[in-house]
């Protein structure tokens, strides 16, 4: 979807398909009232006949509206004018897209940021604009079964976004900065989207290094000779329980070549064969650990960095392990020899994806970060306490957790911070070794974070538990592209301190 701004009289615009917005209660506004004149009052009848559903978000296409210059108008409510918030416009914005791509539509015009948000600015309303209209038309095409590759659709439509003012480079640059995580999210849902037998490591380790050629930044692919240094037990550990080798993915994004510590963004994809059967079989559905969401939010937010060019200097981390898990090395009770410097005990058979995490957050340490974010699917637990609400947020720093929260806010992903335990919790506790790991089916989200923690004590970090937000259990797990949004917000705040 191309999204450009204008200026001019949505009325009067010889257009295939005009958006207005409109109220469930009081009057018309903006160019609902303007088009309602022109059609003879023709709008204001059919909101009286309560064809529009009064809910925000709700939407009545209506063909061939006599006086009206546009061959199609979409009415998008508001909800009541006197409760109209952020979340009602997103609300509106997320069903303007959803139609867009449904009536295949090859070029509209979007009138929703003229109607003031209360407590938002207008650089706001045209940055969510861009991207909730975007992300909501973005459809998840199946890629090819045998190359994997997705089959890149054309453009669903040209929007031309009103804007109720004269055009400045900041709402141009708004624009720009919301298309930009529309981008970001779309990846990140594509990823979740993918099979497993198709979103491999491999697979991710690709998409990196053809998203570093097509920006120009560094990507590594880092595996067992390269990782084998001091503070890589885990990893190492964690490639002794599967049959293939572990990858560890680097990508480094320094739009301008600034020289500030990097911000360093981590995340985890696992895409392992629980099953006893022989290699590539399972023995249940439930026999499959694949989970590609943190990953996948790390690869869309550097995406988004790397597509506005920002001033700023950032690391992307994702640790990465498939294969057939060996079934003697995750036995209940075995001792993890590690070359960091905790050893750890497994207690579970989930224990790859805790342990590549906690060797991706020592790895960050040789990067002298001036903050650390890890992301992570990491406990059903989260998901009972926040639902699909809000993401868990986790911090050692109070500032860094303020500011990930204020970012939230503002881009409608929202988080909510849950405490750390001032002391690890009994649970992480060993007889064997300097922790234990008990898994997400055991322990609660708290104790999970308080895991983590103990590889983040070097510099300030917070861990976004996203097992609720990240995907929506349908008929099928269907991926938001959620906490993309919010990073992107924080990394585009950082720069602009910056610069």
């Amino acid at each position: 979807m191309e999204i450009v701004p204008a200026v001019g009289d949505a009325a009067r615009l010889k257009t295939e398909f005009l958006v207005l917005g409109v109220f469930s209660s009081g009057a018309l506004t903006g160019s609902a009232r303007a088009v309602d004149d022109l059609t003879e009052g023709r709008i204001a009848l059919i909101l009286k006949r309560g064809e529009l559903g009064a809910a925000a978000g709700a939407t009545l296409l209506v063909q061939h509206l006599p006086g009206s210059f546009a061959t199609r108008i979409l009415l998008v409510s508001l909800g009541k004018a006197e409760t109209y918030c952020d979340r009602a416009y997103w609300k509106a914005l997320a069903a303007t897209g959803r139609v867009l791509v449904q009536n295949a539509t090859t070029e509209a015009v979007v009138t929703l940021a003229e109607i003031d948000v209360p407590g938002r600015t207008l650089s706001w309303r045209v940055q969510q604009a861009g991207h909730v209209v975007a992300a909501g038309s973005s459809a998840f095409a199946l890629p090819d079964m045998e190359t994997g590759r997705t089959v890149r659709r054309r453009p669903v439509c040209h929007v031309m976004l009103l804007i109720p003012q004269t055009l400045t480079s900041e709402l141009v640059g708004a624009l720009r900065q919301g298309v930009a995580v529309a981008e970001g999210v779309a990846l990140a849902k594509n990823l979740g989207n993918l099979p497993a037998r198709i979103c491999t490591p491999a697979f991710l380790a690709s998409t990196a290094i053809a998203m570093g050629g097509e920006f120009g930044f560094n990507v590594e692919i880092l595996e067992r000779p390269t990782v084998a240094m001091p503070g890589s037990g885990p990893f190492l550990s964690a490639e002794g329980g599967v049959a293939k080798p572990c990858k560890l993915i680097v990508m480094r994004c320094n739009g301008r070549r600034v020289k500030s510590r990097p911000i360093v963004l981590v995340g985890k994809g696992i895409n392992i064969d629980d099953s006893a059967g022989p290699s590539g079989s399972l023995a249940s559905p439930d026999a499959l650990t694949f989970d590609m969401r943190g990953a996948g939010s790390v690869l869309g937010a550097m995406r988004t960095v790397a597509r506005l060019g920002l001033p700023i200097n950032v690391i992307g981390l994702i640790a990465t392990a498939e294969g057939t898990r060996r079934r003697q090395v995750a036995h209940s009770g075995d001792h993890v020899a590690s070359l960091l410097r905790q050893a750890t005990e497994t207690l579970s058979d989930d224990a790859e994806g805790w342990l590549l995490l906690g060797d991706a957050l020592t790895y960050a340490e040789h990067f002298r970060p001036a903050c650390v974010i890890d992301v992570a699917a990491l406990t059903e637990a989260c998901v009972v306490a926040l639902g699909s609400h809000a993401s868990g947020l986790f911090a050692n720093d109070d500032a860094l957790a303020a500011e990930l929260l204020k970012c939230g806010a503002v881009a409608g992903d929202r988080a909510w911070q849950l405490p750390l335990s001032d002391e690890d919790p009994e649970q992480i506790d060993s007889d064997f070794a300097d922790l234990s790991h008990l898994g997400p089916c055991a322990v609660d989200a708290i104790t999970a974070a308080s895991f983590l923690a103990r590889f983040a004590r070097a510099y300030p970090w917070a861990h976004l538990d996203i097992a609720g937000t990240a995907s929506i259990s349908r008929d099928t797990k269907v991926s938001t592209g959620r906490p993309v949004p919010l990073l992107a917000e924080f990394l585009i705040r950082r720069a602009a301190e910056a610069a």
